[in-house]
């Protein structure tokens, strides 16, 4: 195995676990908000900080998309 292989395959790892972390996200506001009011608040303050892992998830998937698509041309 060469070590540009082993790099897309780590690549392709990391890009299968950052989908998977954007689904959950997506998944847990598609649930909306709970009835009960505490719950709801705290569900709210939690919504800043999954905005923020999202973002930032997003942004790691580009890169190593990016990463991925440039080590397919050298190839």
């Amino acid at each position: 195995m060469t070590t540009s292989t082993k790099t897309r395959e780590e690549l392709i790892t990391q890009r299968n676990a950052l989908k998977e972390r954007l689904d959950k996200i997506k998944k847990d506001f598609s649930k909306g908000l709970d009835a009960d009011s505490e719950e709801r608040a705290v569900q709210l303050e939690n919504a800043d900080v999954l905005n923020e892992i999202a973002r930032t998830t997003e942004q790691s998937l580009i890169q190593v998309e990016e990463e991925i698509t440039r080590l397919a041309k050298e190839a």
